[in-house]
């Protein structure tokens, strides 16, 4: 394989939200106390399962990108051929389920069911009402990789599930928001598309904050060992959230649709991970 090929690649498969992702799951595990080893296995795990997300998702993409002329896409540019885009995929997802079956039964089960949830999107729940389906699915499963991988393993609360599919939520409607001129233009018309600039900003904006409010509220009242009350440091992770959700929806509402409303969500996923990260120590 070419230099070229190798670097299309890469930048095929998202490296930005990709190792966002893989820094949450490394992030949680820490949270979580899983072992230094289990942790470096689980993290591998998550990188693969997300390169082979976002080269399949180029890969099914490339004739609709090449039609809009998105000349940031690597495989619709033509710098990597399809037949090896679509074997790096499947075999990053083999990658994937392997290390986590490493781990156990039930983190294969989880990453299994979370990838072909996200595939699932790929393939054409993009195209459809229920686009918001499968990052609330995925997302949602997402906790419970890290306490799956501890030991004992087990299902993270319910919490934990709702933060991120909170979250999963304002992802998808961020990601989409940018593209939706492009999109209208190959057909492609997801539940973003639907609700429009305005309602989906505010939903995307609504999705940060029930996620930062699960993360404060979920260790004081459902964990498996409560806390009497809310630390300061929660307080003050909460509130960097709630300026990044405020933010975003300043941001969507006042401009056209642009990137950075995904790299605020992105941002505030990572607040909410170093903020379990942090209380967890104390």
């Amino acid at each position: 394989m070419t230099s070229t090929a190798i670097r299309a690649l890469w930048g095929a498969s998202h490296p930005g939200p990709s190792l966002v992702v893989t820094v949450l799951s490394l992030a949680l595990g820490i949270a979580a106390g899983v072992e230094p080893w289990r942790l470096a296995v689980l993290t591998a795990s998550v990188l693969a399962g997300q390169f082979s997300v976002g080269i399949s998702n180029d890969a099914i993409d490339a004739r609709r990108d090449a039609q809009v002329g998105r000349t940031d896409k690597p495989i619709a540019r033509g710098d990597v051929g399809l037949r090896v885009a679509w074997s790096v995929a499947f075999a990053s997802a083999l990658m994937a389920l392997a290390l986590s079956a490493v781990l156990g039964i039930g983190l294969l089960g989880v990453h299994a069911v979370a990838l072909a949830s996200a595939w699932s999107y790929n393939a054409g729940l993009k195209n459809t009402p229920i686009s918001v389906l499968p990052f609330i699915v995925s997302f949602g499963l997402f906790p419970s990789f890290a306490t799956l991988a501890a030991t004992p393993p087990g299902f993270a609360a319910p919490w934990a599930a709702v933060a991120g599919g909170a979250l999963g939520t304002a992802v998808h409607l961020t990601n989409v928001l940018p593209d939706l001129d492009d999109d209208a233009r190959t057909g492609i018309r997801g539940l973003p598309h639907r609700l429009g600039v305005r309602v989906a900003s505010i939903l995307a904006a609504t999705g940060i904050l029930l996620g930062a409010v699960a993360v404060l509220l979920g260790p004081v009242i459902g964990g498996p060992q409560p806390r009497a009350t809310i630390t300061p440091v929660s307080w003050a992770f909460f509130g960097g959230v709630a300026l990044v959700a405020l933010l975003t929806l300043v941001r969507a509402l006042r401009r056209p649709p642009a990137r950075v409303l995904f790299r605020l969500t992105m941002l505030s996923a990572l607040l909410l991970a170093a903020q379990l990260v942090a209380t967890s120590a104390g």
